[in-house]
């Protein structure tokens, strides 16, 4: 799969809701989870809350709270109470369930269920203009921050200079993600790893301060990449989606989903679900990542049951998923 995607506004307006049929009952909660303030997952995050409380005329009330990463959305899964829907790359939960590093000896992933999926995260590494940085081998000996502190993107970004044999090569910055912009201005750093929906708000904001590169991944390094993990994806991030980065940048991708746990009754799910595929083509009028995602490519979060609610929603949409999903 390969999205190119265009600069956008990161509005939030949202045009006047139709009736909304299937609402869960009055004032239902819902405490939607997805990323850092400066990311675009939190961007989706507060459109969807406008759309519930606006689809459900009010009956659905959705609080959406600022997180690390994705890493701690799968961890608060197994524990939060209620009506909780958060963000991950389903990867992370299959390592949840199996207890690999870094959910050891832990329990209740079983519990979590799908409900749909969002714009696959976006993979860049980006570095200071003048740090000698071309490519991603050029990053041998050089400091990086490669994602913050524990989360996916640390993960993911580990994970990819290992398989491209940069293992030991890089010198890694322990810090969290929201202090890379600083360190990258301050010379401290020659770039770091952020994963998220391109484009994404931080970068944004940080290309119209200093000039940055977007390192690209060949065709020979994501085939590389999709033999370790085929739901990796070439992604390009088109020419002038951040100041100064004049060229088209092939990247990777992995897929992202909404998802929830069996604490939620089956009504407020349903109505969660279809109020998102009903507004999403509206959303992207606003911001035009959501024109990326399709009913279809629920079956990209394979290896996750849906939740009884969703599901009800798919078959009466007439959305043939696999059957592993249900």
């Amino acid at each position: 799969m390969h999205f190119r995607f265009a600069p956008l506004a990161l509005g939030l307006s949202l045009l006047a809701s139709v009736a909304f049929t299937g609402a869960a009952d009055a004032q239902t909660r819902v405490t939607l989870k997805s990323a850092t303030a400066s990311s675009s997952y939190y961007v989706m995050m507060v459109q969807l809350g406008e759309v519930l409380r606006s689809e459900s005329k009010g009956a659905i009330q959705a609080t959406v709270e600022e997180s690390q990463g994705s890493v701690q959305n799968v961890k608060e899964a197994a524990k939060r109470p209620g009506n909780f829907v958060f963000t991950t790359p389903p990867s992370l939960l299959a390592q949840a369930r199996e207890g690999k590093k870094p959910f050891e000896g832990e329990t209740g992933y079983d519990a979590v269920r799908t409900l749909f999926v969002v714009p696959y995260v976006t993979v860049h590494f980006v570095v200071r203009a003048d740090a000698g940085v071309n490519s991603l081998a050029d990053l041998a000996g050089k400091d990086f921050i490669s994602g913050g502190r524990g989360t996916f993107c640390d993960g993911r970004t580990r994970t990819i200079f290992g398989l491209l044999g940069l293992e030991g090569k890089v010198n890694y910055v322990d810090t969290e993600l929201a202090s890379a912009d600083n360190a990258l201005k301050n010379r401290k750093v020659a770039g770091y790893a952020t994963c998220s929906s391109h484009p994404t708000p931080q970068l944004q904001e940080l290309a119209t301060t200093m000039p940055i590169k977007i390192l690209p991944i060949s065709a020979a390094q994501a085939e590389t990449l999709a033999k370790s993990d085929p739901s990796s994806s070439p992604i390009t991030i088109a020419k002038g989606t951040y100041k100064g980065v004049d060229v088209d940048t092939p990247t990777v991708g992995v897929p992202v989903g909404a998802f929830t746990t069996t604490r939620m009754d089956n009504d407020t799910a349903y109505a969660i679900v279809k109020a998102f595929w009903s507004k999403k083509d509206e959303m992207a009028k606003t911001n035009p990542w959501w024109a990326a995602v399709s009913p279809s490519l629920v079956a990209a979060l394979n290896g996750t049951k849906l939740h009884p609610g969703a599901a009800r929603y798919y078959k009466e949409a007439g959305v043939k998923l696999p059957d592993s999903m249900q």
